[in-house]
């Protein structure tokens, strides 16, 4: 039997193969490094690397939830969201990623901070049209809302997609994310059939922290496409709809195993939803505060999942067919995809 080290795919195959990313968080990519810039700018006393270091560190969901919040505290000018959003795409493109569909917490700023989100869209917007230049990326924007901060708030940061994506076409949707425990999906359905008609693509984080009900509930208000859907191999119809519809999965292997969301490698059912025919992604959720990226969770599938060479580029394939994209800049990406030996 070959051991992880005799399975490892070649890493200038890995990053010539072309990806999308298509779950992650703006604010988890904030490495360490960076959130000490962050707090030199703001911070009476600046953080050292070690306690930068220790906010990455939590026991379980919740923890991860707090941790997220200490981040985005320092996160207050154009120029700090310039500053990531640059870094990050730095980052994906060195990977081979050749588009993100990004979520911002956009329900954060709202919501805890009480300021105006369009100035700090500014600051992204310049970073995202920098690195679209230098490096070939392109960027979709999520707006992310907070589900238990309650459907009022959502509605602020939904309407907040509508009226800026009048002005920037690359705002493409909406979605919730925060703690399911405490909200459903089902309070958001006339949301999600008003920003649908406004135009925006509907995502939703589901089954991560719940049983299989929280997928049908998102389902049933309309997501495309579900963020996580762990608890979907506890419902053999579930898995028998996601099939048949081939609705996208945005599968985070590593963010599922540090929150404690799922309990041991072994145990997590990508390969399973995989050879189950449903439609898998791969992405990194909060690279940053998972100590991983996309290059990561490919490597990690050959490795320790199973996944040969081929089924890497047929989750490439995946992840540029569930993206977001004009149907023509699919159909060339696909052929790139194909095209690498």
């Amino acid at each position: 039997m070959m051991t992880p080290a005799q399975r490892e795919v070649p890493a200038y195959w890995l990053r010539s193969l072309p990806k999308a990313e298509l779950h992650l968080h703006l604010e988890g990519t904030i490495s360490p490094e960076t959130l000490i810039e962050l707090s030199q700018r703001y911070d009476e006393e600046p953080l050292t690397l070690a306690q930068a270091q220790s906010l990455y560190r939590y026991p379980d969901f919740s923890g991860f939830l707090m941790a997220f919040k200490a981040v985005t505290e320092r996160l207050r000018a154009p120029e700090d969201y310039e500053l990531i959003t640059y870094r990050m795409l730095e980052r994906l493109a060195a990977q081979g990623v050749v588009h993100a569909e990004v979520y911002v917490a956009v329900g954060v700023v709202h919501y805890w901070k009480r300021v105006d989100f369009e100035p700090l869209f500014l600051g992204m917007e310049a970073a995202r049209k920098r690195a679209e230049e230098q490096f070939g990326i392109s960027l979709y924007w999520i707006f992310d809302a907070v589900r238990h901060f309650g459907p009022e708030e959502a509605a602020r940061v939904f309407e907040k997609a509508a009226e800026l994506r009048k002005r920037s076409s690359s705002i493409v949707g909406i979605g919730i994310g925060g703690d399911e425990r405490r909200t459903g999906a089902e309070p958001f359905r006339d949301l999600y059939l008003k920003a649908r008609d406004a135009g925006l693509r509907l995502t939703a984080h589901a089954g991560e922290t719940v049983g299989p009900e929280g997928i049908w509930a998102a389902l049933n208000i309309g997501a495309e496409r579900i963020g996580h859907a762990l608890s979907a191999q506890h419902d053999a119809e579930l898995v028998e709809v996601l099939a048949e519809r081939q609705v996208p999965l945005e599968i985070c292997i590593s963010s599922n195993l540090r929150t404690g969301c799922c309990v041991a490698p072994e145990e997590h059912p990508v390969r399973r939803y995989f050879d189950s025919g449903l439609m898998v992604t791969l992405n990194s959720d909060d690279p940053a505060m998972f100590e991983s990226d996309l290059e990561n969770e490919y490597r990690r599938a050959y490795t320790e999942y199973g996944f040969t060479a081929e089924h890497l580029r047929e989750l490439a394939a995946n992840s540029i067919e569930a993206s977001f994209l004009p149907a023509e800049r699919k159909v060339s990406l696909l052929r790139q995809i194909d095209a690498l030996k």
